[in-house]
């Protein structure tokens, strides 16, 4: 059996994306699937804190889910492997453009009218967040199970 030294096999996980795919899945389920269902569930948070808390986390959650394509788009491209992760990635991007340009701001918009009192019109832009939260966590894990196969 031939030895790698640690120092490589550290640097050739890291130059694998699978490692910025499955920490993203982890991030986004602990936000929007657990954290955020959860805090509704507190008695003692009312639905107009409840509803601020989430605008502030979700704005914040966006920003860091633009640092995470950022740094995958990065070891992507190092990794060698651009050719088969690119549309992957790609999609990756169009969702969170529109979650950040189109769903967030409506969103937090109304929960500005909801903290002044005002019941907004229905929208199904919570459901459509969510399924691309869905969507999104199935591409993740597409992406990190490929790019383990393919360095395999």
């Amino acid at each position: 059996m031939h030895y790698i030294p640690v120092t490589s096999r550290i640097r050739n996980a890291l130059l694998n994306p699978a490692w910025v795919c499955f920490t993203w899945v982890g991030m986004t389920i602990g936000v929007s699937m657990l954290a955020t269902p959860v805090k509704f569930m507190a008695g003692s948070l009312t639905r107009p804190v409840a509803l601020d808390v989430g605008r502030v986390t979700f704005l914040a959650f966006n920003k860091a889910e633009l640092a995470a394509l950022i740094v995958l788009l990065i070891v992507v491209r190092i990794s060698g492997l651009s050719r088969e992760l690119w549309a992957w990635c790609s999609a990756l991007a169009l969702i969170l453009v529109a979650q950040g340009a189109w769903l967030i701001p409506e969103l937090a918009a109304r929960t500005d009218m909801i903290l002044a009192g005002v019941e907004p019109p229905p929208s199904h832009a919570h459901t459509i967040y969510l399924g691309l939260e869905l969507v999104k966590i199935g591409l993740l894990f597409v992406l990190g199970f490929r790019s383990l196969a393919n360095r395999a």
